[in-house]
This record gives C-alpha cells, structure tokens and sequence, in this order.
C-alpha cells in the first residue's frame, strides 16, 4: 500500500479547505484535535494520493468524511464510491457522515469512530471534558 506523491495542486487545495472549514468540519475538529479524543492525533484535510480526507488519523489509517449537499446527487456518489475505493486499496478505513449528523449529535459520531476502531467498551465521557467521548490519555 504505497501511497502516491501529492500534487502541489492538491496541496494548496488541502491547506484552502484547512482555513475555510464548514460547520461540520470545525466542530468535528474542536472535539478531535489536539488528541481530545481518546489521545487520537487526527489531521485534517489531509493530502492522500490525488485525494484530500477531511480528517485522517494515520495510526488507525481511518478517514472520517463529513459530507454536506454537494455528496447527495448520483455524481457526486459515484464519484465518492471510487474515491474511497482507492483510498481502501491504499489501506485506510472511510466512514462518512452527513454534516448534519455531525451537527446534531457529536457524540453518536465520535462512538461511531470508537466501535470502528474497536475503542467501545471504553468509558462514554470525561465529565471536565465534555462533548468528548472518551478521557484523553485512555488507550483501547
């Protein structure tokens, strides 16, 4: 699984989409970064190949894809069907969510991200930091 070297494209790319973040994206980002959840390192708008994930973290090789209105037509689904073939052959796990779930229940995201990373069973919150699934420095 040999990733392939970026475009400086898709670079400057990456680094436009990391300062005009969407809703989702930021707060997904407040309840990630900086290893909030569960000591995780994830990075955000990360270069792979011809492709950028919104939020990668390589220990896991996890993608988590916030999707809004534009992944709703048949295209775009198509589309995102062969991107996330490429990134699986290239070893990463892809899971999407609409912005909207995000949105509405963080929470049921980040368990989400937990069980696919087999961090379930694990305490469900820190009470001082709230809106975060697992304590920071708990490993699975």
């Amino acid at each position: 699984m040999l990733e392939r070297k970026n475009s400086p494209e898709t670079l400057d790319f990456a680094r436009d989409q990391r300062s005009q973040p969407t809703r989702a994206e930021a707060a997904f980002w407040q309840a990630v970064r900086n290893r909030r959840f569960n000591d995780l390192k994830f990075k955000r708008q990360m270069a792979i190949g011809p492709f950028i994930a919104d939020f990668c973290c390589f220990e896991h090789r996890l993608i988590v894809e916030l999707d809004g209105e534009p992944h709703h037509t048949e295209e775009a689904r198509a589309r995102d069907a062969s991107r996330d073939a490429f990134l699986k052959r290239e070893g990463y796990k892809v899971l999407r969510f609409p912005n909207e779930r995000v949105l509405g229940n963080l929470e049921y995201v980040l368990r989400e991200i937990a069980d696919r990373i087999s961090l379930a069973g694990l305490p469900s919150s820190d009470p001082a930091s709230p809106g975060h699934l697992l304590p920071r420095g708990e490993k699975g």
